[in-house]
């Protein structure tokens, strides 16, 4: 009889170590996917993949867009002539509307120092077409690209301009880590 509670006290034992060891490795995933739901996910835009095809200002549920062109200071050349702002084949450097190639103004061009010159994005006028970022990447250094302003955003379950990108250029990334900006190469840069 004493052998008999012997072996009782033993599945005891066990039974109660492996129901601690299930509760805790529940109690574990449970955290874990707790965390992963909770964690918030944005629509952003790769710089590197986007072709400038210009459905971001099209197919965008908002209107104007919530995507938005921005600079990349870092990388940009301040050139005189810069091909994001100028329509290609500008025969005089002035700064007049014939000759802007933005459709919206809303690019501004500041004088630094000969011959160079800053471009600052006026984001209520961007409508997120690209032409500016197009003719930045065909004759500069690509410094202007495109981004999801996520304060503009209704953060869709389906991404309308995400299912219509050519290059699927468009992906939900961590809130944490919501901006790629061209040139930074540590990610989760903010615009």
């Amino acid at each position: 009889m004493a052998e008999e509670k012997i072996i009782k006290r033993r599945e005891f034992i066990n039974t109660g170590v492996r129901f601690a060891l299930g509760i805790s490795l529940a109690g574990i995933g449970v955290a874990a996917a707790r965390k992963a739901t909770t964690e918030k996910w944005v629509w952003q835009i790769d710089p590197a993949k986007c072709t400038q095809c210009g459905r971001c200002a099209t197919d965008c549920v908002k209107s104007p867009s919530a995507v938005k062109c921005i600079h990349a200071y870092e990388v940009c050349g301040y050139c005189d002539l810069c091909g994001g702002y100028f329509k290609p084949g500008v025969k005089k450097m002035e700064t007049g509307g014939e000759n802007h190639l933005c459709p919206t103004a809303a690019i501004q061009r500041k004088f630094i120092e000969e011959p160079y010159f800053e471009y600052v994005i006026i984001e209520e006028l961007c409508i997120g077409c690209a032409k500016c970022v197009k003719g930045c990447s065909s004759f500069g250094n690509g410094s202007l690209h495109l981004q999801i302003r996520h304060d503009l955003c209704d953060n869709c379950n389906e991404c309308a301009i995400a299912r219509v990108c050519p290059s699927d250029a468009i992906s939900r990334v961590p809130a944490s880590q919501p901006y790629i900006i061209k040139g930074d190469f540590h990610g989760g840069s903010k615009a």
